[in-house]
């Protein structure tokens, strides 16, 4: 692949898909801003590999992201990864925890816009930037015990559509990355308040789900196609899930 000598700034970069991002896009020479609100891991991060500055960002607070464009001020961003979001619950709507929705919202949804409206001036002065929002295929598919996850996800969905008209005419590209089943650290596991066997369930008999790696791979695809190639939206799945509720398991006897 190509390399870049451009700037990059991936959010929620601390673990899972945002620090496999932030390694992948700094091994094509991008000066890559790690951002996350848990500095200790991103400066480890940073440590491990040359190229990457830990940034402590949380996109749910105004003055956090004010700081950070302060940082910038007019220096040009070649890509944005807005990759922060979570999962705060695994419930059915009738016992939905209001608390969850509302933090799922401030943060896959609310931050997400907070992100782009702020760090927009910064793409556009690159002349070729791109803006990458991590959707998921919850974003077009609903499935039970998920309603607060799945709507943010179709808000993101919602973002990335109206981003591309309203930039339209302006050296802006805008891609919505959106991927199946990935088995994360931390991802299944919060979604689940910690509970770590109820975790595993998700991907149990499933020989090989989607790692962090193979996502930030078709980011970092994306970021080196030319810059008058687009590409909307990208679903990646695992060779085993055919569908949302078609998931190939081979279970023990």
């Amino acid at each position: 692949m190509t390399k870049s000598s451009g700037r990059a700034l991936v959010t929620g970069a601390s673990s899972g898909i945002g620090a496999a991002c932030a390694r992948q896009l700094a091994d094509l020479g991008y000066e890559v801003i790690a951002a996350a609100r848990r500095l200790d891991r991103l400066e480890q991060l940073a440590l491990e590999h040359p190229g990457i500055t830990a940034w402590e960002l949380d996109v749910t607070d105004q003055g956090s992201v004010d700081r950070l464009v302060a940082k910038l001020a007019d220096r040009a961003l070649d890509v944005l990864v807005a990759n922060a979001g979570a999962a705060f619950e695994a419930e059915q709507i009738e016992n939905a925890d209001l608390a969850s929705w509302q933090a799922g919202y401030e943060l896959n949804v609310i931050g997400l816009v907070r992100t782009v409206k702020a760090f927009l001036p910064n793409v556009e002065s690159s002349g070729h930037g791109l803006i990458v929002l991590m959707g998921s295929t919850a974003g077009y598919i609903p499935y039970e015990n998920a309603g607060s996850y799945t709507a943010t996800k179709h808000g993101v969905a919602a973002i990335a559509g109206t981003l591309r008209l309203e930039l339209s005419g302006r050296p802006i590209r805008v891609t919505e990355i959106i991927p199946g089943m990935v088995r994360t650290d931390e991802f299944s596991v919060k979604r689940f308040g910690g509970d770590e066997a109820r975790a595993a369930k998700v991907y149990e008999g499933v020989k090989e789900p989607l790692t962090a790696d193979d996502v930030a791979s078709a980011v970092a695809w994306v970021a080196g196609l030319p810059a008058h190639v687009n590409i909307d939206r990208m679903v990646i799945r695992p060779v085993a899930q055919a569908a949302q509720h078609k998931v190939h398991r081979v279970l023990g006897d």
